[in-house]
């Protein structure tokens, strides 16, 4: 019984410091991001638009595609959507198919500001979970 509470202990303690990378690496992409007027959940959408990863023909995702990635309740992630549009980053349409489903794609000014504050991004990420 001794084995398996040192076991779940150190189980314990691992997830703690993955929290706490996790906790401080967003609040340091968020001070770095901060400037261009992006924080780091704003920066994950457009990055994942970005890439192209979940594309359709290349240019348009599905909104629930980009909720199987980033780590927030749908209701969040429709807000920040919402504020991009607001800001020109991203446009919104409705899938023509399915009227339920919302397509999002990044506008030229989005990707232009992805560009640019991509490696500010990158820099935090190599700083803090550098070895």
């Amino acid at each position: 019984m001794a084995a398996n509470t040192a076991d779940g202990a150190r189980l314990e303690d691992r997830w703690r410091d993955i929290l706490s990378v996790h906790a401080r690496t967003m609040c340091e992409i968020d001070r770095a991001l901060h400037p261009h007027g992006l924080g780091a959940s704003d920066f994950e959408v457009l990055d994942i638009l970005a890439s192209g990863d979940l594309s359709h023909a290349g240019e348009l995702c599905r909104v629930q595609n980009i909720a199987d990635r980033v780590h927030l309740s749908q209701s969040a992630l429709s807000r920040l959507i919402g504020r991009l549009e607001k800001d020109g980053l991203v446009e919104r349409t409705v899938c023509a198919e399915d009227r339920r489903g919302v397509w999002v794609a990044l506008t030229r000014k989005g990707r232009d500001l992805h560009t640019e504050v991509r490696p500010l991004q990158r820099s935090v990420l190599a700083r803090m979970l550098a070895g």
